[in-house]
């Protein structure tokens, strides 16, 4: 909640004068609301806050698809979100891997075998991502992708299950 006195926005934990009165800091925290009210301090409900990952600030939601534009004979594509999520979910598996690509390198170079735990491991990282695209493909709406990319009922974000690192 947000407090106004006179039309003008009162910020909570700032001292403040009104009437030739000075009231302290604490004063908006402290107050009851008969007293805001007896002073014509009022309640104001907060702007509502949107996401931006998926919506615009005054809560239009982002294009789910690519859009290409031709302006004056150039063409210009805009990235939807799908194809940002799954951009994401590439970079994410593509650090995962990186950090055993010596692996294969030594693999090629001295036919040094690859461990299966390594192996398996790199093999969960693209599953899981391959996974996670075809999720966001399957998203109709700006809705179910935020159910998606949502949090868990305990209030964790719902991330892309990746296999746990085989030297952690």
């Amino acid at each position: 909640m947000a407090f106004k006195l006179n039309g003008n926005p009162l910020a909570v934990d700032v001292a403040f004068t009104h009437n030739d009165i000075q009231y302290p800091a604490n004063w908006l925290r402290l107050s009851t609301a008969e007293e805001k009210t007896a002073i014509g301090i009022t309640e104001v409900a907060d702007a509502p806050t949107y996401d931006s990952r998926f919506y615009w600030g005054d809560g239009t939601a982002k294009a789910l698809d690519d859009k290409t534009e031709t302006v004056d004979g150039v063409e210009y594509k805009t990235l939807g979100l799908k194809s940002i999520f799954k951009a994401q979910e590439k970079e994410v598996a593509g650090k995962f891997l990186a950090k055993y690509d010596w692996y294969v390198v030594r693999k090629i170079e001295k036919s040094t075998a690859i461990p299966t735990a390594i192996t398996t491991y790199r093999d969960g990282v693209r599953t899981a991502c391959d996974t996670r695209e075809k999720e966001i493909d399957a998203c109709s709406n700006t809705t179910e992708l935020v159910t998606l990319y949502g949090s868990k009922e305990d209030g964790t974000p719902n991330m892309t299950q990746y296999p746990e690192d085989p030297n952690s």
